[in-house]
């Protein structure tokens, strides 16, 4: 800095350099001449210096007037502002306001009150707290204003005290107003669907049938007629429905009570009508909101029907789903899926077949039932395990037994990943979520992919499986796989220990053909007698080791009753067997008096696993389904990342509080 100043005066003053270098020269020839020189150049060097204090003055009194000017029309810019401002000090107290900000509070006294007992949802302490000054969306009155924050530092030292808070206020109602309009005025396509409407008609007396599908129809079409919407009947049960998002808005806030309507229509028909409904909201175009009204409504009848789902983007809510699935007499789709399956098994090379994660005594029987299925069109077929566990070791030791060749036909899954290939084909039984699955990399080598399971769809689904057989009416997926193997040949070729590993299946599911049992349910039970399955070997299956029994007891022993009748017990015991013991304490707490649901915790893999179990008034599926999990409406489990079980207890109890008073509410 001190070598550029020293430059820059030598440029300044080069000539009178010069100039005393030229008489220091004449000194030495005429030193008269150069006496006279001196004492010009002295003269010249005085004035120079006098010009440029006199110019300094001059420019110190311009900068001055500058800031006056400036200063004065800040103040008059500040005074003036067409918008409102008000100045904060760092504790939030008004210390300052202009005339705008005086009429749009209404005139009142203003100064020294915090801003925050004016306008509640502004707080300057987040402001300061995180020096936030992006614009803040705030209304007052009937207005709405876009705020924006200015921090000013009066000190050198940034403390809350020496900060001031500037908040410019810009009338932003009539952008928000013109939001609104566009969003309450975007176009939203719903599909219904009566999901009975066949069993509907043909349990109504004939002279009544007209006025109940006119019912139907009138329903329908006057509950959207009073949210403005439109309804075209494009068969006999399907409805496609078109009304304005203002119009969804409230149909969604009171929980799509048309299922509930349709539920009670009763004109003759003895069984009640129950409605699916698939909306496709915030679409980009009438196009792709028809295309996730199709998915919704897909996913609601994978979940049973009598339910809405609605799609907002890629998020999914649900509605209704309390009651039971309603079983299907038509077993045309268990004929059209077995011969389905049988040509996509002929064109592949290699059959795998997978289940869930911890496989049970459904998912296990399933897979043997399938092998058997691979077998009989003398293809290759493997059954993925990672390894036996204490739900299915005692079928596991029996199959060694038994039929040891199957052992052949069971892979790890790393042994899978290096056998599979393109031209494989994958069948997933019990279990529809990748996550869930015994290896989910599988699922992206091998493109063909069939789902035959027995849960409620949930939100995770496997992508564009090439067949897919989804019945949350069936007690299990055993009965679903005995169904299709009675269609894919002329005659049941099971061995005995296939027809036990399904029948062991069905069993454990139904809880000893107590729950979800159908006419269906037994004439698969009755199929597989007929090939030889001995239920008394079946129930030995069941049997518990003592320590298990033990386990077991002490669950039960330290549950405790919540909301009156829902039991929730804790197996604070970390061991392999843990979850057979929960599920099974889950089941044996319904049989308490008063118990209407169960649910039983405890310690799997640095998480901690729910097993609920409900009779049927409570839906243990919707209450898991909370918090990640899923099920049937009388059976269901969850696993929460969590080691706390207190922490997980807490989360649970408000998540049954929320859905018995939404049960309440409606």
């Amino acid at each position: 800095m001190k070598d550029k100043k020293i430059l820059n005066w030598f440029d300044n003053n080069i000539y009178l350099i010069i100039i005393g270098f030229l008489i220091g020269l004449l000194g030495l020839y005429q030193p008269i001449l150069a006496a006279i020189g001196a004492v010009l150049l002295g003269y010249l060097i005085f004035y120079n210096i006098k010009n440029l204090r006199r110019k300094e003055k001059e420019f110190e009194k311009y900068i001055e007037g500058l800031a006056d000017e400036f200063e004065s029309a800040t103040k008059h810019a500040i005074f003036n502002m067409p918008f409102p401002l008000v100045i904060l000090d760092g504790n939030g107290i008004i210390t300052w306001y202009n005339t705008p900000f005086l009429k749009m509070m209404g005139e009142i006294d203003l100064l020294n009150q915090k801003i925050s007992s004016l306008i509640p949802e502004l707080n300057t302490d987040d402001i300061l707290k995180e020096n936030d000054t992006k614009p803040l969306d705030i209304k007052y009155g009937e207005k709405n204003y876009k705020v924006y924050p200015n921090l000013v530092d009066t000190k050198k030292t940034t403390t809350s005290d020496n900060m001031i808070v500037m908040l410019y206020w810009v009338d932003n109602t009539s952008f928000v107003n013109l939001e609104k309009k566009y969003t309450d005025e975007r176009l939203v396509v719903a599909l219904a669907y009566v999901d009975n409407y066949d069993d509907v008609k043909n349990s109504t007396p004939e002279v009544n049938r007209p006025l109940i599908m006119a019912e139907i129809d009138k329903n329908i079409n006057s509950y959207f007629a009073k949210y403005h919407g439109i309804v075209r009947k494009y068969e006999n049960d399907k409805y496609l429905i078109i009304m304005e998002n203002s119009g969804f808005v409230n149909i969604e806030s009171k929980k799509f009570d048309i299922l509930d309507q349709m539920r009670e229509l009763n004109l003759g028909n003895t069984i009640p009508i129950t409605l699916s409904m698939g909306v496709g909201a915030n679409g980009n175009n009438p196009s792709e909101a028809y295309q996730k009204a199709r998915a919704a409504i897909d996913v609601g009848l994978g979940r049973g029907g009598d339910q809405a789902v609605v799609q907002v983007g890629s998020q999914l809510s649900f509605y209704g789903g309390k009651t039971k699935a309603i079983e299907k007499r038509n077993k045309v789709k268990a004929r059209v899926i077995g011969y389905a399956l049988r040509q996509l098994i002929d064109q592949a090379d290699k059959v795998f077949v997978m289940g869930h994660k911890n496989p049970d005594m459904d998912s296990f029987g399933a897979g043997i039932g399938v092998l058997r299925a691979i077998k009989d069109r003398d293809k290759e077929g493997y059954l993925i395990l990672r390894g036996e566990n204490p739900s299915i070791k005692n079928i596991y030791e029996k199959m060694g037994k038994e039929q040891p060749e199957l052992l052949e036909q069971i892979l790890t899954p790393e042994e899978a990943l290096e056998v599979a290939n393109d031209n494989s084909l994958m069948i997933v039984v019990d279990n529809h979520k990748p996550s869930f699955t015994e290896e989910p990399e599988l699922l992206n080598i091998i493109n063909k992919v069939v789902v035959i399971d027995h849960h409620r769809r949930g939100v995770e689904f496997i992508k564009d499986p090439v067949l897919t057989y989804l019945e949350p009416y069936a007690s299990s997926t055993c009965e679903l796989v005995t169904e299709v193997l009675f269609y894919m040949n002329d005659r049941i070729n099971l061995t005995k220990f296939e027809a036990e590993a399904l029948l062991a299946g069905i069993t454990v599911d139904t809880k000893n053909f107590s729950f979800q049992t159908g006419v269906r349910t037994f004439e698969a039970a009755s199929t597989l007698k007929r090939a030889g399955a001995d239920t008394t070997v079946v129930r030995q299956l069941f049997r518990d080791d003592f320590n298990t029994f033990i386990y077991k007891a002490e669950v039960i022993k330290s549950s405790k009753i919540i909301f009156d009748k829902i039991a929730l017990g804790r197996l604070e015991r970390k061991m392999d067997d843990s979850l057979l013991i929960a599920a099974q304490a889950a089941n044996e707490l319904l049989n308490i008096n008063g118990v209407e649901a169960s649910f039983v915790m405890t310690y799997v893999n640095n998480k901690i696993h729910i097993s609920g179990r409900s009779l049927g008034n409570i839906s243990a599926q919707l209450i898991l389904e909370r918090l990640g999990g899923g099920g049937h409406l009388t059976s269901a489990g969850t696993q929460v990342d969590s080691i706390y079980m207190d922490e997980v207890e807490n989360m649970l109890k408000d998540t049954i509080d929320k859905y018995l008073k939404e049960g309440e509410e409606e």
